[in-house]
């Protein structure tokens, strides 16, 4: 599919979901102990240049003060950068780790624990409440993955590194005047390895054209345990990007219908609608934008999308680990036992199906641990 641009920032192919590192069925953010600063005499160089430029731009004394007292250079985010993911996945193994039934539940959950919130964010931006959980469940697992790299710190690594020295330090300004502004602080500001923030990812640009103090307390707070500024930016944006309250965003194409134009991804078409355009200035990817459709769907209790997830009982998380635990000790590693079916998952079934002479789908059911159990 190539390269997919969000919210102004390019990322590499499907496989880094979320530009961040998503990786299994649900979002993974990376762990604060790889991005550690360590000293470099060519970041402080840039620094020293960079604040002369910071002050011009109307950053204050103080801000810059603050932000770079506990700031450095993070190899890893380098590392990170040079190294992202350029293999494609398919339509089908992309859709089974972004709208798993592990997500699903998670997102049900959270739609019930944020529904007033949800539904009041709906009834203020005119966005689909199910249309915003989605993108939040996408981009951050519903709050649970959000990043935890100073942001301060890995967009001035990333600026001073230079490969695209421009955009980073254009995102690095804007990190600054949130600062500025008291919307956070620097210790607090902590996101992704290439500075996107909060529950539903904000790249420091978009923060300040669509955030919004849904709360009334004074700051647009994406980074907190409170998603509201959240999925009120997420709706704000949604909204100014031109979406249609209550029209759906697309369909399977099986057939008939009318209205829309259709969209082919990996051979499975789509009648597509203007919020599938929408949803796709979040994110320029006809996978994402229908991962997020689909998703929407299924937190209003509709089905799976046939053909392309399983036609059986959603496995029980119990279900879903027991299956883990039993492939990894057959030999088939799924990555990890906890009841998450991502794409090591998927793998791990696929594998052991190839090697019984059965139908090779990838599909966590209830049929195929049946056949686990019976080895």
């Amino acid at each position: 599919m190539g390269a997919m641009t969000r919210r102004g920032f390019t990322f590499g192919a499907m496989a880094t979901l979320a530009a961040c590192g998503r990786a299994r069925g649900v979002a993974q953010a990376p762990r604060a102990a790889q991005f550690v600063a360590v000293p470099n005499a060519g970041w402080d160089a840039w620094v020293a240049g960079f604040l002369p430029r910071a002050r011009a731009a109307g950053i204050p004394d103080a801000t810059l003060r603050a932000a770079f007292a506990g700031a450095g250079y993070i190899p890893e985010v380098i590392q990170r950068d040079r190294n992202q993911a350029e293999f494609r996945r398919t339509l089908q193994d992309y859709l089974l780790s972004a709208v798993s039934d592990a997500r699903v539940e998670a997102g049900r959950a959270a739609v019930a624990r944020h529904g007033a919130t949800l539904a009041q964010v709906e009834a203020r931006h005119g966005v689909d409440a199910p249309v915003v959980a989605a993108v939040w469940g996408l981009e951050s697992t519903y709050g649970t993955r959000r990043g935890e790299v100073p942001v301060v710190s890995a967009l001035s690594t990333l600026a001073f590194e230079g490969r695209r020295a421009a955009f980073f330090e254009e995102q690095l300004l804007a990190a600054l005047r949130i600062l500025a502004r008291g919307d956070v602080t620097p210790a607090a500001m902590r996101g992704s390895w290439a500075g996107a923030m909060g529950h539903t990812q904000f790249i420091p640009t978009s923060f300040e054209a669509y955030a919004v103090d849904f709360t009334g307390d004074g700051r647009r707070d994406i980074w907190s345990d409170d998603p509201s500024d959240s999925l009120a930016s997420t709706a704000n944006y949604l909204a100014r990007a031109g979406w249609r309250r209550g029209e759906p965003w697309g369909e399977l194409a099986t057939g008939g219908g009318s209205g829309g134009r259709v969209v082919t991804v990996d051979g499975v078409s789509f009648r597509v609608f203007r919020n599938f355009d929408v949803i796709k200035r979040y994110n320029n990817a006809d996978s994402y934008a229908i991962a997020v459709g689909h998703l929407s769907d299924r937190l209003r209790g509709g089905p799976p999308l046939p053909g392309l997830f399983s036609t059986e009982r959603p496995l029980t998380e119990a279900e879903r680990i027991e299956l883990q635990e039993r492939l990894t000790a057959m030999g088939f590693d799924t990555a990890g036992t906890d009841g998450t079916v991502g794409p090591r998952t998927i793998q791990a079934i696929r594998d052991f199906q190839a090697t019984r002479g059965l139908a090779v789908t990838g599909f966590a059911e209830p049929s195929v641990l049946a056949a686990v159990r019976r080895g």
